[in-house]
């Protein structure tokens, strides 16, 4: 698991190569991950928009841009948490993700970027 803290909110992801929804021999790799969200800053928030940055090893580069996370823009008090499964698909065996999220913070409107900590994908057969 990788962590990263921007501006008091903490970002956690956890990555896992989904070998059974894989078809390597189509060049098609398919990579579930969690992100945790925590708000350990002094004021409500509420995350609009999400902006990824996906490559792969065989030199693939995508850019996923958007509001909210799964549908939705959580809204999180100070101390509260959220959580979120999604998944992507390279065309080889490893790769990394990393990108940022827009927040706003309720008691103002201040936008402010939070930044979401590279993390590689790679298929469970490269570990060995």
């Amino acid at each position: 698991m990788v962590t990263r803290v921007t501006h008091g909110i903490k970002i956690s992801v956890q990555s896992r190569y989904e070998e059974a929804h894989s078809r390597p021999g189509q060049q098609h790799y398919f990579f579930s991950y969690q992100i945790g969200i925590e708000n350990n800053g002094e004021y409500t928030v509420q995350l609009l928009r999400r902006h990824w940055f996906i490559f792969d090893s065989a030199g693939m580069r995508h850019e996923v841009e958007g509001e909210g996370v799964i549908g939705q823009q959580p809204v999180l008090e100070p101390g509260e948490s959220y959580s979120y499964d999604s998944a992507c698909n390279l065309t080889s065996e490893m790769g990394t993700m990393h990108g940022a999220y827009i927040f706003r913070r309720e008691v103002d409107g201040y936008l402010f970027e939070v930044q979401i900590p590279k993390f590689e994908l790679i298929a469970t057969h490269r570990l060995n």
